[in-house]
């Protein structure tokens, strides 16, 4: 490996630990946990609704500190659930601004697998695609081939930068992973907090 691959690799592995900052475990049930992502340094946090599936969720931050959440806002026909901490100061995940997704591009999925905490897989996009919910509603999605189990729920899709482009939320076809893409992520949270779609979402 020359010396300009070993920078790109190592780079590239910065990325994707650098988003452990702002990844933290949500706990909605008493025999399992999720992932999820801090979306707003003032203790918004994005996870999968179906992870929460309780009245009294907790959230445990990278830092050590477990701290009950309010559930703000849940849409289970996508899947999405935005919770609030009472914590500030937080590290807020970096999310792709711009630039359609592709497929084969390299992405990596980082969640709390089988209670692994901060556990990284790789892979490529698949496929991109668009799921029908039972109202009608059309969701952009990422299918990829990087390994998800239980616990990667709610956790981030990143790509070679590290930027979140999509929301891990289930195991399709029992070896591929399907991702929320993240523009819709970024427009559910927009319209629950009443403010402007991230600037850039396509």
């Amino acid at each position: 490996m020359n010396a300009r691959m070993d920078g790109l690799m190592k780079a590239m592995a910065g990325n994707i630990q650098d988003i452990e900052h702002s990844l933290v475990v949500v706990s909605g049930r008493r025999d399992s946990a999720g992932a999820g992502i801090i979306w707003r340094k003032d203790g918004v946090i994005l996870t999968n609704n179906h992870v929460v599936n309780g009245r009294s969720p907790s959230v445990l931050l990278s830092d050590g500190r477990q701290l009950p959440a309010e559930i703000v806002e849940r849409d289970p026909e996508i899947d999405l659930a935005l919770l609030k901490i009472d914590a500030g100061e937080l590290e807020a995940a970096c999310t792709a601004q711009s630039g359609q997704r592709r497929t084969g591009e390299l992405v990596f999925a980082i969640g709390h697998p089988w209670g692994q905490r901060n556990f990284v897989t790789a892979g490529v996009i698949s496929a991109l695609g668009e799921l029908e919910t039972r109202s009608g509603r059309r969701v952009a999605v990422l299918r990829t081939d990087a390994r998800l189990a239980p616990g990667n729920s709610g956790g981030p899709l990143l790509n070679a930068n590290g930027e979140v482009i999509g929301i891990n939320t289930l195991i399709f076809g029992g070896d591929q992973g399907l991702a929320i893409q993240v523009q819709v992520a970024g427009q559910f949270a927009a319209q629950v907090l009443g403010e402007p779609a991230r600037e850039g979402f396509i």
